[in-house]
């Protein structure tokens, strides 16, 4: 093979594989032990390789993609910018930064005055933290064991999965464990039981630790990567009424759940609550350039008015991150990508998980909302034993092998399609998956 004659096809993919593996340290691995997949283009809801193989795409990549891949309008918003300015300090205003806010604070509640924009969704939650520990003059973060909220200093640590524990240099973090009912820790029967011990717990918690020593009580408005933990009625309005009992800043992270995945262009309209903070990231521009941010409700925003707030980003508001965000959600709104999202997940996913439910032995519970779903894998249904990791690792390779792009987690794989999918691409996921499972046979 020369420079002339440069690889096509599976030659270029392996030839891809062969450099990325040479060169490029990825994330959350071991480095003698990554994955073998190439990703060439995209469309919408479809991925391909070099050799042309598609895939049907399940994970939009990190449950980002929500407008769909290559969304034209985003692609030429982006090149646009592009010609007129590439880059910009954010010590300077700029057009299409104050526009990308104002489309923001649009979709929040009133009580939200400003947006500080971040790199994305790990910088974001750590600088909700930030702001809300000057604002308190208080040092702690309660955080739930079951969450993931990024991967730097703080924020790392308010994680509670394993990726928290060899990296624990931050301060002040209290871990709780959130409601599961699936898998109580409260020995609940019902949703209202678990809402009911959940909030218990939160609340027993804070008066052990001192809750004049609280800034902030930081969730996932419904936890992604720890499982889909749609939160039952009444608990994160129960989680408001503490956090106000005891003058604490309630931080919902919305980076995962937000603009539209779950069927509402916050996650946190379906519950009765109003956060201080709103930390966001991925669908905002379904990750065509690296953004992030926090809401800043009104008092909040006042406390720096005067009063410098330490914080900052070379490549905050980025102005081709910025153009991406703007065209984003003009076109959600123009499309009814949200409304969309909602009926998908109304009338295509939830009915046919439930069939997959009902006919598959491996299947211990789905739990979901609009494109934001997840089936747990069990090994037996009476004891929910989890399917061991190599079960796993098997339907994920079947989907593969059968053109579907599946996000696995654990003992879980996550339905989270763009919120653009189709409702013929939905079923035919939904296929690929019955047939998967109805293949598995326990190791």
């Amino acid at each position: 093979m020369t420079l002339s004659e440069p690889p096509t096809g599976a030659a270029l993919d392996a030839a891809v594989l062969e450099a990325d593996h040479r060169d490029v340290m990825h994330s959350w691995s071991a480095q003698a032990h990554l994955p073998s997949f190439v990703l060439a283009g995209g469309s919408g809801s479809r991925v391909w390789d070099h050799a042309g193989t598609t895939w049907l795409d399940f994970s939009s990549q990190l449950v980002n993609t929500n407008i769909g891949h290559q969304h034209p309008a985003v692609v030429e918003a982006i090149k646009a910018q592009a010609d007129v300015l590439t880059t910009v300090s954010p010590a300077t205003a700029n057009r299409t930064r104050a526009a990308a806010a104002e489309r923001i604070l649009a979709r929040a509640p009133g009580s939200f005055a400003k947006v500080f924009f971040t790199n994305g969704g790990a910088d974001a939650n750590e600088n909700a933290l930030r702001m809300a520990r000057l604002h308190t003059g208080r040092d702690k973060v309660v955080s739930a064991y079951r969450s993931y909220h990024g991967n730097t200093g703080s924020s790392v640590v308010a994680t509670g999965d394993w990726r928290r524990v060899p990296n624990e240099y931050a301060r002040g973090h209290v871990h709780v464990f959130g409601p599961y009912l699936y898998r109580s820790e409260f020995w609940a029967t019902t949703p209202a039981e678990e809402c009911e011990r959940a909030l218990h717990h939160l609340e027993r918690v804070i008066r052990c630790e001192g809750p004049e020593s609280v800034a902030a009580v930081l969730l996932e408005t419904v936890p992604g990567t720890a499982g889909v933990l749609v939160p039952p009625p009444g608990y994160l309005a129960g989680v408001r009424e503490i956090c106000d009992r005891h003058g604490i800043v309630l931080v919902l992270d919305e980076v995962m759940a937000g603009f539209g995945r779950t069927g509402s262009w916050f996650a946190f309209e379906a519950h009765e609550v109003v956060p201080d903070l709103i930390t966001f990231a991925k669908g905002v521009n379904s990750g065509y350039v690296p953004a992030g941010g926090v809401i800043v409700s009104a008092p909040i925003a006042a406390t720096f008015d005067d009063r410098v707030f330490p914080g900052g980003l070379t490549y905050s508001g980025h102005p081709l991150a910025m153009a991406a965000i703007v065209a984003t959600l003009d076109a959600m709104e123009t499309d009814g990508v949200v409304e969309h999202a909602a009926r998908i997940g109304r009338d295509v996913l939830a009915p046919g998980l439930a069939e997959i439910a009902a006919r598959s032995p491996l299947v211990g519970e789905v739990r979901g909302t609009g494109v934001f779903w997840a089936v747990e894998l069990v090994a037996d249904q009476g004891t929910r034993e989890p399917l061991p990791a190599a079960d796993v690792a098997r339907v994920k390779a079947l989907c593969l092998g059968r053109g579907l792009l599946p996000f696995v987690a654990e003992n879980r794989v996550h339905v989270v399609p763009p919120c653009v999918v189709t409702d013929d691409e939905a079923r035919e996921g939904l296929e690929i998956l019955a047939g998967v499972l109805g293949d598995v046979v326990l190791t």
